[in-house]
């Protein structure tokens, strides 16, 4: 009957409904593999020659592959011992280049400062010395930022570590080539107890630091993301309580964020209660990066999580007073909850702030994990929405984040087990490429399957180390993942032409860090890798010099401070060539633990000069505004009531 045939009909559309889906969804995830003539014409435009890394004389990396862990993690040992190679490069000894880098060696738990490769031999390399800070053997660096931090117009570093607050080792300018001696260890937090006897701050475990001008007082604050709660993870004789996650998907029992602003001089910082949303707080950090997305040069802040929403945080606050508010990405009619920014339950362990696709305004890149036959989730490509910084402003005021990921769109959704990420114009076309790491552990036995088993259990029973299947030296997960280097493709893709290029081994890989060791070349890049030897890759690309490279810096008051200023971390610079514009951004520190340089450069094609507005807070922390016509190669500007153009360092 057809009241009959009409009911069936009805009841067979979601089954249907569900069939396409299931289809397009087959389909839309299946990676797509570019032509072999696609590759050469991308690869062609770039070059990299690796250069081996000097280390300290005597210097012995070893052998090993995991950390003394806490009894209670003795079974997944691998796992936990599965990060904390971090890599810097930066103008650490004045120079005016960026021909420095300082990199944490998960090999030894050192912090090692050497030259790049090929920049000449200044000083000879050397391992940063904390004494008389106390430290133990449950604590380990994970990742290193430079910085200038006492504002003295010198290159301090930060070293973040799990088991206790981060370092400041603060540049004592009088000291002669660059030495241990060179710097004096300060910690971040007040510390409890006298200086050289036993550490009795927190235990923090962090792996995400993201430096920012987050109050506009024209003084850099500092987010500091933990992973686990306060606890001595690598106690092998621990006997405090210690936890894994709490779920698979919203993850909120975790060590957090931590607010830390600029109270006085000299470096004086004091933790914000507070700041963060309370329901934003408590994540299982691996990534950070800051960036003004609204155009009033109060940078937002995205946390990367693992096993939990990433957030993106309006920055509410005023010079004295940093606050922030969450908001979220809306979802179309077939868009799934996990590519609305704020709603995903994906792993969140890279992210930079990059213009993609040459429209003036900000994207953000997130790395997942994106593993073929074991958690296929995608890597993210969240493309500005807003038509300007008014339009941003408006949606970020209504709670709403004007982001859509377009990883898939791109070609860049699928990669691995992915950690830091940076994007750069490598070749000087005007379009930046993304360097992303790969591998999580390396052995041979796979151990997909258990970990699958894990991922389908209750969600209560995950935060208990006992449950969890063995992840012990020998086994591997995903641990022949090489790095990925998407190039744009001409078309509005990208294409990862790692292997064409040469830079493909297949070796865990951590931080990424990029800098620009000669002057008027493109940016190098450097990478950490765990459990293996950093590498660096010199930037060969044919049109690398063609481009406009911009050192923008404040004045520095005091008649002892270099006539070279301290970075203006935080300057935005709008570059127009033939009539496309890009965004650029001084960035403090983004990322997982890989940090970048503090020029900013974009590539000039067949032009011989630029447009260039630039935006900046003054010290006094009033909002600027200057346009320029610029040449191609390297200016340094002095951004104070005015920018203007000085002499090279």
């Amino acid at each position: 009957m057809p009241g009959d045939r009409s009911s069936r009909l009805r009841k067979s559309i979601p089954v249907l409904v569900a069939l396409v889906l299931m289809t397009t969804t087959m389909v839309a995830a299946r990676k797509p593999e570019p032509s072999p003539g696609a590759v050469t014409r991308t690869a062609a435009d770039y070059a990299f020659t690796r250069l081996p890394i000097a280390y300290p004389p005597g210097y012995q990396p070893g052998e090993r592959t995991v950390r003394p862990v806490h009894p209670a993690y003795s079974r997944i040992q691998s796992w936990i011992s599965s990060v904390g190679a971090g890599i810097a490069m930066n103008d650490l000894d004045g120079t005016g280049s960026s021909a420095d880098l300082c990199v944490v060696d998960s090999r030894t738990d050192k912090v090692v400062v050497t030259p790049v490769p090929g920049t000449g031999t200044r000083y000879t390399p050397f391992v940063l010395d904390p004494a008389p800070l106390p430290m133990d053997s449950v604590m380990a660096p994970m990742g290193c930022v430079p910085g200038d931090y006492d504002e003295d117009g010198r290159m301090d570093l930060l070293v973040y570590y799990w088991g206790r607050t981060p370092v400041l080792f603060l540049r004592d300018g009088s000291r002669t080539p660059l030495s241990h001696r060179s710097y004096t260890p300060r910690e971040l937090v007040p510390a409890e107890g006298p200086a050289g006897g036993t550490y009795r701050g927190p235990r923090w475990n962090s792996n995400a630091v993201s430096v920012a001008d987050f109050d506009g007082d024209s003084h850099p604050d500092i987010f500091v993301g933990n992973y686990f709660p306060d606890s001595r993870i690598l106690d092998p004789e621990g006997t405090d309580d210690v936890v894994m996650q709490h779920s698979m998907s919203h993850a909120r029992n975790a060590g957090g964020g931590h607010l830390l602003r600029r109270t006085a001089a000299g470096a004086r910082y004091t933790e914000v209660p507070g700041a963060l949303p309370r329901g934003q707080a408590k994540g299982w950090t691996l990534a950070a990066a800051a960036a003004d997305i609204d155009g009033d040069l109060l940078p937002e802040l995205y946390i990367g999580n693992d096993f939990g929403p990433d957030h993106l945080l309006r920055n509410d606050s005023s010079p004295g007073r940093i606050a922030f508010t969450a908001v979220h990405g809306r979802r179309g009619p077939t868009t799934p909850k996990s590519k609305a920014l704020g709603n995903d339950s994906f792993k969140g362990m890279g992210v930079d702030f990059a213009d993609l696709r040459g429209r003036g305004r900000f994207d953000i890149f997130v790395s997942n994990i994106t593993t073929s036959f074991g958690l296929q989730e995608s890597n993210f490509a969240f493309l500005n929405d807003a038509s300007g910084p008014e339009a941003a402003r408006r949606a970020l005021k209504d709670g709403r984040a004007p982001f859509t990921d377009r990883s898939a769109d791109l070609g860049v959704a699928w990669s691995g087990w992915s950690w830091d990420a940076k994007a750069a114009d490598f070749a000087g076309g005007g379009l930046p490429a993304i360097v992303q790491t790969n591998g999580f552990v390396r052995g041979d036995t796979n151990r997909w399957p258990e970990l699958q088993e894990l991922a389908m259990a209750n969600d209560e029973l995950l935060r208990f180390p006992q449950v969890w299947p063995d992840f012990e030296p020998g086994d591997d997960l995903s641990g022949r993942q090489p790095l990925s280097f998407w190039a744009p493709d001409g078309k509005g893709g990208y294409i990862d032409i790692a292997e064409r290029l040469g830079i493909d081994e297949s070796i865990p890989s951590r931080g990424v860090a990029l800098g620009h060791s000669r002057p008027g070349g493109g940016p190098g890049l450097a990478v950490a890798r765990q459990w293996g030897a950093p590498v660096y890759y010199r930037n060969d690309a044919p049109a690398a010099d063609r481009r406009i490279t911009l050192d923008l810096r404040k004045p520095v008051r005091g008649d002892r401070a270099p006539s070279g200023g301290t970075p203006a971390v935080g300057a935005q610079a709008r570059i127009t060539v033939d009539g496309r514009t890009t965004l650029h951004q001084v960035d403090g520190g983004s990322g997982h633990s890989g940090k970048r340089d503090f020029l900013l450069s974009g590539g000039l094609g067949d032009s011989a000069s630029a447009h260039v507005e630039i935006r900046w807070l003054d010290t006094t922390g009033t909002p600027r505004r200057q346009s320029l016509t610029l040449n191609a190669g390297r200016h340094t500007l002095l951004l104070d009531a005015r920018a203007t153009e000085v002499t090279k360092r």
